[in-house]
């Protein structure tokens, strides 16, 4: 029997909208990574879309990478893992000449705050909050967020966010401006469906070109932005900390760090 769908592709009009569906937390692993990535190249090649809506599915947006994909007898190289999902999808987003609403339903922590930075325009459920999460299992950052969080929010908010690991309600996500509103739960969907049928019925290719022109002026660093996250990953990810992180997640327990 074939797997279940983790990605739901749906389109209305002219807007196509992607729903991470990866129950408990939309936590990605390869499959939903290159769902994603395969929705995006298409999107890029269909002239009948000319927006994109990406949400999740339930109460979280995701949270990250499932580490529990990455437990294997032999060591994973991060680097290669990033190289492979992350990397490749962060660039999709942010090169695809056709706007992308970020509809952040609830909690969006590591490689899914990643996602969700990457994205447009974002519109937050009240009920949404933004997490680092790396350091929460003794890794660094990735995702694009070493460039994209300072860049949205300041560098010292980037460092409290990322050193404390602590959750960024919605509210004060949108007064550091890491999200450009905040709407009800329950408006959530109605809210970034208006703003996307908006952008659908305007000037796409002159909004893609200001896309290009706004990732060329602001944004030209993030491809070695993501390669250079993916080296200091991979030495993040060979500590001791990183192996009691993950353990310590797994068996829901304080993490014991000892800074090696």
């Amino acid at each position: 029997m074939a797997e279940p769908s983790t990605l739901h592709v749906d389109q209305a009009g002219a807007v196509l909208t992607l729903t991470l569906d990866r129950p408990k937390a939309n936590a990605f692993d390869l499959p939903l990574v290159d769902a994603l990535l395969e929705a995006l190249k298409q999107a890029e090649a269909d002239p009948g879309v000319r927006c994109l809506v990406l949400t999740g599915a339930g109460k979280v947006f995701s949270a990250g990478q499932d580490v529990t994909a990455l437990q294997q007898k032999e060591p994973v190289s991060f680097r290669k893992h990033l190289e492979r999902t992350y990397n490749r999808l962060i660039l999709k987003m942010r090169t695809l000449e056709k706007p992308i609403v970020g509809a952040i339903n609830g909690a969006a922590a590591g490689a899914g705050l990643g996602v969700a930075l990457a994205t447009d325009v974002r519109i937050a459920a009240a009920g949404a909050r933004f997490v680092f999460g790396f350091t929460g299992i003794g890794l660094t950052a990735d995702s694009g967020t070493s460039l994209m969080l300072p860049l949205l929010i300041g560098m010292a908010r980037a460092s409290e966010m990322a050193f404390t690991n602590a959750p960024l309600a919605s509210e004060q996500a949108l007064a550091y401006g890491l999200v450009n509103r905040v709407v009800p739960d329950e408006e959530l969907a109605g809210s970034a469906a208006a703003l996307a049928e908006s952008l659908a019925s305007g000037p796409t290719r002159a909004l893609g070109l200001t896309k290009r022109a706004l990732q060329h002026s602001m944004l030209a660093a993030l491809p070695e932005a993501l390669e250079y996250e993916a080296y200091l990953q991979d030495i993040a990810g060979r500590t001791e900390d990183h192996r009691e992180g993950v353990s310590a997640f797994l068996e829901k327990r304080t993490a014991s760090y000892k800074g090696v």
